[in-house]
């Protein structure tokens, strides 16, 4: 009897559990917060005057809350760290990172939604032509603390030195760098690269190809796995749509293309 009511029991509980919807399980306050790099092309920009977010992520926020059909609340965070923080604050239900292996040991990774490229950016008399010319001995890479380029260039540069700064300068401070001869290279995303490029043309300009590609993705905080089977579906209904590239499109950016669905 006793095992009788156990059964029906668990019964009950895996019913209840697998009854919930989407929207319960992203939304449990009812409103689907979510956080983003707000100072990073790639996902979005945030208006100064204003405060209003824009871009591939914020309109990828809006879809997912329309679907789940809950209000939704932006939050942009400076840098990795700030998204991250929010997950493990519960400020933030879901978050938009790219992947790297050292941040998926705080947080969980679930399904991307878009691949970036990454570029070098030097003198517009730089004799370097691509990636694999950076690599070499007294060179300097300069990236941003924390950031996917700086990981991979601080675990892959075996000759050329690194140097990591505190946060992402100004434009006219990655110029002063590069035309300085403080550094060699600047490694940034691809529309990042590009951005330089143009905003000071005929004196710096973005190598032609990609030294990485890296999956953005969107994550949870670690131990709330079941959110990314939701996540998973709606993001492959909006790949399948066609909203992730028409969002990239809107956008504007460069180097980014939609990631290729993954079987499960």
């Amino acid at each position: 009897m006793r095992h009788t009511l156990f059964v029906l029991l668990a019964v009950l509980v895996g019913s209840t559990v697998s009854a919930q919807s989407p929207a319960s399980v992203l939304a449990p306050t009812g409103s689907l917060r979510a956080t983003f790099l707000g100072m990073n092309p790639v996902q979005g920009r945030v208006d100064p005057q204003t405060g209003v977010a824009t871009g591939l992520v914020p309109d990828l926020i809006k879809e997912l809350a329309a679907r789940l059909g809950v209000p939704y609340r932006i939050l942009p965070a400076p840098d990795a760290a700030g998204v991250i923080g929010s997950l493990k604050s519960g400020a933030a239900d879901i978050g938009f990172l790219a992947y790297d292996e050292t941040r998926a040991r705080e947080v969980e990774f679930g399904p991307p939604f878009a691949v970036m490229y990454n570029s070098y950016v030097v003198r517009a008399d730089s004799a370097l032509q691509k990636s694999a010319d950076v690599d070499r001995a007294g060179l300097t890479v300069a990236a941003v603390r924390g950031q996917t380029q700086e990981l991979f260039v601080s675990s892959h540069m075996k000759n050329a030195h690194v140097r990591v700064l505190p946060a992402m300068p100004p434009p006219a401070v990655v110029e002063m760098l590069l035309t300085g001869g403080e550094v060699d290279a600047f490694a940034v995303n691809r529309q990042r690269a590009l951005d330089a490029a143009s905003g000071a043309p005929g004196r710096l300009r973005a190598l032609p190809d990609s030294f990485m590609e890296v999956e953005q993705s969107l994550i949870v905080n670690t131990g709330e796995r079941a959110k990314l089977d939701a996540l998973a579906r709606l993001v492959d209904e909006m790949r399948a749509s066609g909203f992730i590239k028409a969002a990239i499109d809107r956008a504007k950016i460069a180097g980014v293309d939609v990631a290729p669905a993954r079987s499960r």
